[in-house]
């Protein structure tokens, strides 16, 4: 680059996983001088950036780094300034559950993004939107196209204010002079991935990646992370070109994928046996683990407050684990002139080299000492875990204890739930009280004063809960919707048969609940901490015969009805 000609571009979340990728890529360009925007205050480099080219250009003055939240409008500004375009790619983490996090930083981060380019004179902005912007979490997608409308309801808070996203960076479109495009990369991966291999390892080491959930046919489009930040320059040029390209190309957005679908269970298997893990094999039907889900979804809800981490099997991670999902990238190839750089099979054989610090033979030699139980891993492996499975042996004799006084002296007598929790705030008043008067230390003895903070519940949480709970409401009208349209007989069946287990449930007493689970909780996870790889054993015995069962039924039925019908 000629001195005088120097050229600056902002990429915001540059520290991200695809953010790295175009990072580097951007420099190695040689058209352009970087300026890497994140939350952090100051860049810290691995030691492999520190010998390659981010080392050298962040030493030669090629690259430069600004700390920048998004929420901070001032701060937006001040590392636009001087900038020709801007790559954003700054996004929380998809797998947080907070809508607020994914708000304030997808939505008004972006209407920060925006303001600042148009205030700072900035030509261009690429957007990183994602495929899950046309997903409404329930019908697949087959080679979906950019025609596709946002769906009325998302999958989650993630996919719903990235969607809000993308429709301000196309509105904005021609503000000021400022030229704004949208690429939707679909499932990206590649090294440096915190997220999807870490996952499917970590599911591999805890005895979760043996079952396939649904047929194990569902398709899939992933995308190399080079191929992602390619994407990302193909944009810029087409943004920046002086022909026709440039109209094609303004205010639009692209998917973009490796274009070689691949079957979803197929692509975690290449994984997974690169790694050393054995392949899934077991198929559970998605319909038969929606209700475990949705039991899931209800305890992690009720559980959160108190430490439990955001499970797993929930349901809208079922149906993303057993639909298709793939989308047409024509419009990216014939309007930014889009090619994948490096194929699947590389791309997935430079994944498996970068992560040998996972291979499966280095687990089994430190299993024993730093490797959580499933148990733990299903419990959250937060304080409820803890206590479930006698780890801090004093937390759970105190609450048990705590429980057993409960049952003994408000359930036994025979009370109403109202008068059991009355006379439960009438004795926790009492006793916060006394224990306010009482003084520090008694005979050398250290009392420990429970603090107001402990019943207060910050604006942030209060906010959290109101949208937990209307999203609830909402899903349930929707459900009601679906089933007064007549159509959906899955549905409908799925809704008669969770009522009929309510029902069924309503009918055993508060007493008996109490005397058989709160016992059953504490010896069950316990006995399968301590007994796992039998239990697992016979679970996957009983999967096997239930869904030979299901074949024989279902094959016998379909035989009679063609012998009926050809008489």
């Amino acid at each position: 680059m000629a001195e005088g000609d120097e050229r600056w571009c902002v990429v915001t979340g540059g520290r991200g996983f695809a953010a790295r990728h175009l990072v580097e890529m951007l420099i190695q360009s040689g058209e352009w001088l970087v300026r890497i925007a994140d939350l952090a205050p100051s860049i810290k480099l691995d030691p492999s950036e520190e010998e390659g080219v981010l080392g050298d250009a962040l030493q030669s003055g090629r690259a430069m780094y600004v700390s920048a939240d998004l929420r901070n409008k001032a701060q937006v500004a001040k590392a636009c300034q001087g900038a020709e375009a801007v790559f954003h790619m700054a996004a929380p983490d998809s797998s947080i559950n907070s809508y607020q996090l994914h708000y304030s930083v997808n939505v008004e981060g972006t209407k920060n993004v925006i303001d600042a380019c148009i205030e700072c004179k900035v030509k261009r902005l690429v957007y990183t939107s994602s495929p899950s912007v046309v997903f409404d979490g329930v019908h697949g997608i087959h080679n979906g196209d950019e025609s596709m409308p946002y769906p009325d309801k998302h999958n989650d808070s993630y996919s719903a204010t990235k969607a809000e996203a993308e429709a301000l960076v196309i509105k904005s479109n021609g503000k000021n002079g400022l030229l704004t495009c949208c690429i939707r990369p679909s499932s990206i991966f590649g090294p440096g991935d915190k997220l999807m291999v870490p996952s499917i390892v970590a599911a591999a080491r805890a005895g979760k990646s043996k079952y396939i959930i649904g047929d194990g046919n569902n398709m899939y489009d992933f995308t190399y992370v080079e191929n992602v930040a390619h994407a990302h320059l193909c944009a810029e040029k087409a943004l920046a070109s002086e022909d026709a390209g440039a109209v094609r190309a303004a205010g639009q957005a692209y998917f973009v994928t490796n274009m070689e679908p691949i079957k979803f269970w197929e692509f975690m298997s290449l994984i997974l046996e690169g790694l050393g893990y054995e392949r899934p094999r077991i198929k559970i039907p998605a319909p038969v683990m929606m209700p475990v889900a949705y039991m899931v979804e209800w305890v992690y809800k009720m559980l959160a407050p108190y430490g439990m981490r955001v499970p797993q099997l929930i349901p809208s991670r079922i149906r993303l684990l057993s639909c298709n999902r793939t989308f047409s990238c024509s419009k990216a190839k014939d309007q930014l002139g889009y090619m994948p750089i490096v194929s699947l099979k590389e791309g997935l054989k430079r994944t498996v080299e970068s992560y040998s610090h996972l291979r499966a033979e280095l687990h089994v030699k430190r299993r024993d000492t730093d490797q959580p139980s499933k148990a733990s891993i299903y419990l959250g492996s937060g304080k409820v875990a803890d206590t479930l499975l006698w780890k801090d042996k004093k937390q759970t004799l105190t609450t048990l204890l705590a429980l057993i006084a409960i049952y003994y002296h408000f359930f036994t007598p025979g009370y109403t739930i109202i008068t059991a929790i009355a006379k439960i705030l009438m004795w926790a008043t009492l006793f916060l009280f006394i224990q306010s008067i009482l003084p520090a230390k008694i005979l050398g003895y250290k009392l420990e004063k429970i603090p107001a903070s402990w019943f207060h519940f910050s604006e942030e949480k209060t906010r959290r809960i109101a949208l937990s709970l209307g999203s609830t409401w909402n899903s349930a009208v929707g459900v009601l919707k679906a089933i007064c349209r007549g159509k959906d007989w899955t549905l409908f069946f799925k809704v008669v048969v969770i009522l009929l287990i309510l029902n069924f449930l309503g009918r055993i007493s508060f007493h008996s609940i109490f005397v058989t689970g709160v016992p059953f909780v504490f010896v069950a996870f316990y006995v399968y901490e301590k007994r796992e790889e039998e239990i697992d054993g016979l679970v996957y015995q009983a999967l096997s015969f239930a869904l030979k069962l299901k074949s024989d039924v279902m094959r016998k039925f379909v035989t009679s009805k063609q012998s009926a019908a050809a008489q």
